[in-house]
């Protein structure tokens, strides 16, 4: 197994959170195996019945549907894996019918709300230094700065977390208002960044007693350690700046994205274009946003119109 959990880090590039989830899956997998059967998991053994029962028990653990999914994507892609390496011929994953995924809309903020949210840092600063008035305690803009640069860069590029996390500076074209992006497996992808964007950005780094180096990250968790932010940190600081804005806290970075792409479409931007710039693989990925507009198209027809 750890052949493939280095294959999954070094050859494709996957975030820490599916190497996390897929040992999970197969360590549960291969406990299970060997309580039912008393005996250890024999990769190259196993039947399509064992993933039967093995789905089966899980039904009986009233998982959710996206919860065995995730499960059995990383048997499959391990089986995938096995078969590459010529380790087994065929997959015994392959033909279990899975629970079909519910439909779920992706949510998003308002255009209002997303503004809102992108001026909270700088509101919070203004905050915090007012109540430090007439102390001797100065607060630091550049956390501040740079939190607002983040969310101005995740809304403006409909960036991932990893991807912004693992941003160089070098990666960033100003002029051209372009981003040369590292997505998942190693694809690289190309995204026009906005005027908002590349001057938060510019404002942040002209407060770093030195700004990045060409081949540095462009937001660092620590300025003296020049190292870079992440995912928690980022997730953390944004729970603070939906609060202040009275906004759901749990709303994840991800949720930045689900907007970007959503106020695209809304606007009109076609979808083979969003697409490219979310970086999917797949237009079916992507289309799920075209049902966020036009569930609301409706909702405002039924609420509007006088015969609806």
């Amino acid at each position: 197994m750890e052949l493939f959990f280095r294959f999954l880090s070094d050859e494709k590039d996957a975030s820490l959170y599916t190497q996390r989830n897929y040992r999970q899956a197969l360590d549960e997998f291969a406990k299970w195996h060997r309580a039912a059967n008393e005996s250890p998991v024999r990769w190259g053994e196993l039947e399509r019945n064992d993933f039967r029962l093995f789905l089966r028990q899980l039904g009986r653990k009233e998982l959710s549907q996206a919860a065995i999914r995730l499960r059995f994507s990383a048997l499959n892609s391990f089986y995938k894996f096995l078969m590459r390496r010529g380790l087994v011929e065929s997959s015994p994953v392959k033909g279990v019918t899975l629970p079909k995924p519910a439909r779920r809309l992706p949510q998003f903020l308002t255009i209002d709300q997303m503004n809102a949210l992108l001026d909270a840092p700088m509101r919070e600063f203004e905050a915090e230094r007012a109540a430090k008035k007439g102390t001797k305690k100065k607060v630091d803009a550049v956390p501040y700065l740079r939190d607002q640069a983040i969310l101005e860069t995740i809304y403006s590029c409909g960036l991932r977390i990893g991807e912004i996390c693992r941003m160089l500076a070098g990666e960033i074209e100003p002029d051209e208002h372009v981003v040369n992006v590292h997505g998942k497996g190693k694809k690289e992808r190309q995204v026009p960044i906005g005027r908002a964007a590349v001057e938060a950005i510019r404002l942040y780094w002209e407060r770093l007693a030195k700004p990045p180096a060409l081949d540095e990250h462009v937001f660092f968790a620590s300025e003296k350690k020049r190292s870079a932010i992440y995912p928690r940190l980022v997730q953390l600081r944004l729970k603070n700046y939906l609060s202040a804005c009275g906004l759901d806290p749990s709303l994840t970075p991800h949720k930045l994205r689900h907007s970007y792409a959503t106020h695209l479409l809304d606007a009109g931007a076609d979808l083979r274009s969003v697409q490219e710039m979310l970086g999917h693989a797949n237009l079916t990925t992507t289309q799920v946003y075209t049902h966020v507009t036009t569930e609301r198209i409706k909702r405002a027809y039924d609420e509007a119109h006088p015969r609806a």
